[in-house]
């Protein structure tokens, strides 16, 4: 078998720019390619990296979901050494919170496209 390698998780949205630097601040991850319908922002630590592209079509994901509204089709999972001091963190930068939060260790957040993302205490 050939060796596969996971670089990028791409998020669609209908401003590539915005969102990036939504998460620009959020993870303190540098912008390293821009261009007119895409934006990446890479891990300093190595990994793997985010992606924003444009989409024209893109509907605003519920969560939780039901069955009659656009679903997400993926979350983040982001670990967190002080959760609370995270979560004040991601909403400064622009982040709000889902209604239904199902775990005291977990907070889940929208960002500003409405994708979840979990921030979650670590050890």
């Amino acid at each position: 078998m050939t060796e596969l390698t996971l670089t990028t998780v791409n998020l669609a949205t209908p401003d590539p720019p915005g969102l990036a630097r939504f998460y620009q601040r959020l993870l303190g991850w540098e912008i390293t390619a821009e261009e007119p319908h895409w934006v990446k922002l890479d891990n300093p630590a190595g990994g793997v990296a985010l992606s924003f592209e444009y989409d024209r079509a893109y509907v605003r994901p519920v969560w939780p979901s039901t069955p009659t509204a656009q679903q997400m089709m993926m979350h983040l999972e982001i670990r967190v050494d002080d959760l609370e001091k995270a979560a004040a963190h991601a909403a400064e930068c622009g982040a709000t919170f889902a209604g239904h939060q199902p775990q005291d260790d977990v907070r889940v957040c929208l960002d500003p496209d409405g994708h979840p993302f979990c921030l979650w205490l670590g050890e």
